[in-house]
């Protein structure tokens, strides 16, 4: 077994002395402690040892899930067993975070590999599209081996800005249609979000928007902010993920909450996980800047269900199983203007009224779509106005 040595980085800062096992790229050792700060969110340390199970659990989590789209067969035809073996590819660097391993003895520095400031090789992505075999690959120092999800998807670089480009399930493909529509409806309310854009290859429907991430401001999932501490007994995930964000300064953290919740509602959203909101912070000063704008929102609207059962079998995440429930922890509809969500279903429909879209979206399919929308609206509002009268 050859075990290979590594600085754990973040940013310009150095971390820690980590030792993978060249075979299975997890964590065998971890050396010298140079921040305690500057671990990862969530990864604990305890008398001076650093809980090598939890730091390993976060490495492994960097890499993209072998339940990625076509990844198996991708690992197959490359001969590789996981998907770990591609992050010393990378450095371990991705689009959401300012970590990344360097090899020790190394020259490398942050200003000269990051993928926020450099190009990067864009052959993971044509690999991970069926674009190119893998012999043709020249380099797979690549955002793509750590960005999570199994949707097909692939980062890509235009305009001089970093697009994350993702494609829907079938039979439907929906999900890239649904993001565009929870858009609309963030931009109507006001609510914080990242914008997407239907974009279309190769007669293929997927959603873009553009990396929110930058140097200066790095996401910290849900998931590793509940892991700073155990959870209370007295406390549910709700609680408990409010209290850690207040101690971290994040004071308006209920209000962030609330939008994701309602918008969550409106659509529908089956898929809200610990993995897909969370918190910014400073990867410099280690503050806490702000919740994160809502995105990833296209597991919605009945996107699996044929149009007539749209409204059947409906499930919810990420802190109550149905959607009633997770309305009743919104502390407050007072900023929601329900005026400003009137004719959103026309904006759905003649969105959806593409020549290309009906080749996915069928008309009756649209006005399911669109009626799922409205009558969600309706019942918010008079189950808004009722709390807000006390019943």
């Amino acid at each position: 077994m050859n075990i290979i040595g590594c600085t754990l980085m973040h940013k310009t800062t150095p971390v820690a002395e980590i030792f993978l096992k060249d075979a299975t790229c997890m964590i065998e050792k971890i050396g010298e402690i140079f921040s305690v700060e500057h671990l990862p969110v969530g990864v604990r340390i305890k008398n001076g040892i650093v809980n090598r199970g939890e730091l390993n659990a976060w490495w492994r989590n960097r890499a993209m899930p072998m339940e990625r789209f076509r990844i198996r067969d991708l690992l197959y035809e490359m001969n590789v067993r996981t998907t770990r073996l591609f992050l010393p590819e990378s450095f371990g660097l991705c689009l959401s975070d300012a970590y990344w391993i360097k090899p020790m003895d190394s020259d490398l520095v942050w200003s000269k590999i990051n993928f926020y400031d450099n190009a990067f090789s864009e052959d993971m992505g044509r690999l991970l599209f069926g674009e190119m075999p893998p012999s043709l690959a020249d380099s797979l120092c690549s955002p793509d081996v750590t960005t999570e999800g199994c949707l097909k998807k692939r980062w890509e670089i235009i305009d001089g800005k970093r697009y994350l480009i993702k494609a829907g399930e079938p039979p439907y493909h929906q999900q890239p249609f649904n993001e565009v529509i929870a858009s609309m409806i963030m931009e109507r309310l006001g609510i914080a979000h990242i914008p997407y854009t239907l974009v279309w290859r190769n007669d293929e429907p997927y959603s873009a928007c553009e990396d929110f991430v930058t140097p200066e401001n790095e996401l910290v999932t849900a998931f590793h902010v509940m892991k700073i501490r155990p959870k209370p007994n007295h406390h549910n995930d709700y609680m408990h993920y409010v209290t850690l964000c207040k101690e971290n300064g994040l004071s308006d953290i209920e209000h962030a909450l609330d939008e994701m919740l309602v918008l969550d509602y409106l659509v529908a959203n089956e898929d809200r996980h610990f993995n897909n909101f969370g918190i910014l912070r400073n990867p410099d000063t280690l503050k806490w800047t702000s919740a994160a704008p809502i995105y990833d929102s296209g597991s919605s609207l009945g996107y699996c269900n044929f149009a007539e059962n749209l409204f059947n079998n409906l499930i919810c995440k990420p802190f109550k199983k149905t959607f009633l429930e997770q309305l009743k922890l919104v502390t407050s509809f007072d900023w929601v203007e329900f005026e400003k969500l009137s004719g959103v279903e026309k904006d759905i429909c003649d969105f959806l009224c593409d020549e290309k879209t009906i080749l996915f979206i069928d008309s009756k399919r649209r006005a399911a779509i669109a009626d799922l929308v409205h009558s969600r609206i309706t019942w918010l509002e008079k189950f808004a106005l009722g709390k807000q009268r006390g019943c």
